[in-house]
């Protein structure tokens, strides 16, 4: 999905929804700008729809996907007893995150190259779609026939240096990830708020 200019978009939403946002020169570089009486990027709706927009647009961006399949997330969550958990669920359980919360990948866009160009097996099986969402037990690693490649030369000691959620276990030296559990949504540890995006579909 082509996503656009990354710094103005994340200035826009007040967010760093995107990897290379969630540096020190960026919240330096945005500091600088409000101290400079620069544009903000603050949305101009202070509305319960304009703000409920806003962090939908956050949650879809923060994770790369178009609208079309943040809604059929949007969906299946709805019928759901705990949308709020099931749309987290969904969302961190893609494969494309997955690569990047393990440190195989060192953004959820460079995830989907790895997984939509073959180089990823799951449970011994080579996949080539980001969007498979994965369940407690599925085991993540680089195709033996890609490990050499240039791609991953950094893979093993970025591994080692990435910290993966609690239902996450990682093998740096296998350079292989194993889901242990659900990801398990709580309010306040994202930079969006998911229960505001489901009552944003829910209107």
């Amino acid at each position: 999905m082509k996503i656009g200019p990354k710094y103005k978009i994340a200035r826009r939403l007040q967010a760093p929804v995107f990897e290379k946002t969630q540096t020190p020169k960026y919240a330096l570089s945005l500091a600088r700008k409000e101290r400079t009486g620069g544009k903000k990027g603050r949305p101009k709706s202070s509305s319960e729809f304009g703000l409920q927009l806003l962090e939908k647009q956050k949650a879809r961006f923060s994770y790369g996907i178009s609208e079309k399949q943040f809604r059929n997330n949007v969906e299946k969550a709805l019928h759901s007893d705990v949308p709020v958990q099931k749309l987290f669920t969904l969302l961190e359980s893609r494969l494309d995150n997955v690569l990047y919360r393990a440190g195989l990948a060192k953004s959820r866009a460079q995830g989907r190259q790895i997984a939509s160009h073959g180089h990823v097996l799951i449970n011994g099986r080579r996949v080539t779609v980001p969007s498979i969402i994965l369940s407690k037990g599925d085991v993540v690693t680089i195709r033996p026939g890609s490990v050499n490649s240039p791609l991953f030369a950094e893979v093993g000691e970025r591994m080692k240096t990435v910290t993966p959620p609690a239902w996450l276990k990682t093998e740096p030296s296998a350079r292989n990830a194993e889901v242990l559990d659900v990801p398990v949504y709580t309010p306040g540890e994202q930079v969006f708020d998911l229960g505001v995006v489901i009552e944003f579909y829910n209107r």
